[in-house]
């Protein structure tokens, strides 16, 4: 059975991201008791950078208990929720991977999967490395972004429905490998047919617009 293991929220605190001073939100903590949440993600939590993180299509952030576990074994330490700046935690899920669609009921919110995170240069320097991300990238375990279908609140202890997508879709965990290589247009026109983030969906169209390929 899936559970929400954690609410994280992020107020804004300073942090030296390639020797330069900046504020983010990804230092990220668990709350308690019930947490609104809206199309532009939970009440609280700050976001930053807003060309390259947030809006209603990255709105939360997912990360599964089960891959902290597998960080901190590979990292010998202990990786507690919040620390890659995951709004939820859950525990339950048996893969890294939802499908671009899906949908997790809550008691009182729905949330539709639209992507994979993608790491940077933010989250090499949280954790105080900056060859992390390679790290991030090999492991192929993201975490999920998400849109918000229905608003409502979310606590730690709730139990979570899948609703899988009705179509056939592609994997996060797929769409992250995808993302770190040149894609073909046949395979950038299929991608531009789900759900997916604006960022990406703008990224695409942009491609296919240098190669002279209409969008389908």
């Amino acid at each position: 059975m899936m559970k929400v293991a954690a609410v994280n929220i992020g107020r804004p605190r300073p942090l030296e991201v390639g020797g330069r001073q900046s504020q983010t939100g990804i230092f990220k903590e668990p709350v308690e008791g019930a947490v609104e949440v809206n199309e532009l993600g939970l009440a609280g939590d700050a976001v930053i950078d807003g060309r390259h993180h947030g809006g209603p299509d990255q709105a939360v952030y997912l990360y599964r208990l089960e891959d902290y576990e597998f960080w901190g074994r590979q990292l010998r330490k202990e990786i507690a929720p919040g620390t890659f700046g995951d709004n939820l935690t859950v525990s339950g899920l048996s893969s890294p991977a939802l499908m671009v669609g899906d949908v997790l009921r809550f008691p009182d919110l729905e949330l539709q999967v639209t992507a994979p995170r993608i790491p940077c240069n933010t989250l090499a320097a949280r954790m105080g490395d900056k060859k992390f991300p390679k790290a991030f990238v090999k492991a192929a375990r993201p975490g999920i972004y998400f849109r918000v279908l229905k608003s409502g609140t979310i606590r730690a202890g709730q139990t979570v429905e899948l609703i899988p997508f009705a179509e056939d879709s592609i994997s996060t965990v797929r769409f992250f490998n995808d993302f770190q290589r040149t894609l073909t247009s046949d395979e950038m026109q299929r991608y531009l047919q789900l759900p997916i983030d604006i960022r990406s969906r703008t990224y695409l169209e942009g491609e296919l617009n240098k190669r002279g390929v209409p969008v389908t």
